[in-house]
């Protein structure tokens, strides 16, 4: 399963998130859970990088699936904006019956 853990203070500003696991929905290389997850949150990570000014920290471990990222500060509205856009499409999978078992969305106050 994969586990995406979403952290927010006590403003609802974003800090940051987390992801690891693998779904386990198919073979690897087969996998449409962990193929639409990564694609979401690799092109969020990627997009805060390019299209913002935003400091952050991001460590990625490929073996274990796991992506920890986090904003060195407030984050923009931009950057809030984009990572908006990640969640939804990460609740839309969480939400879809057939891949309800395959990932699991926690939010976090810090």
């Amino acid at each position: 399963m994969i586990k995406v853990t979403i952290y927010k203070n006590r403003r609802h500003e974003y800090t940051g998130f987390d992801v690891s696991g693998h779904a386990g929905y198919n073979d690897s290389g087969r996998d449409i859970v962990c193929a639409a997850v990564s694609a979401l949150v690799i092109n969020t990570v990627n997009s805060v990088e390019h299209f913002t000014g935003d400091k952050t920290s991001c460590v990625t471990d490929e073996d274990n699936g796991e992506i920890i990222f986090r904003f060195e500060q407030i984050p923009s509205h931009d950057a809030s904006l984009l990572l908006d856009s990640m969640v939804l499409g990460l609740e839309e999978i969480e939400d879809g019956s057939e891949y309800e078992s395959y990932i699991d969305i926690i939010f976090k106050e810090v």
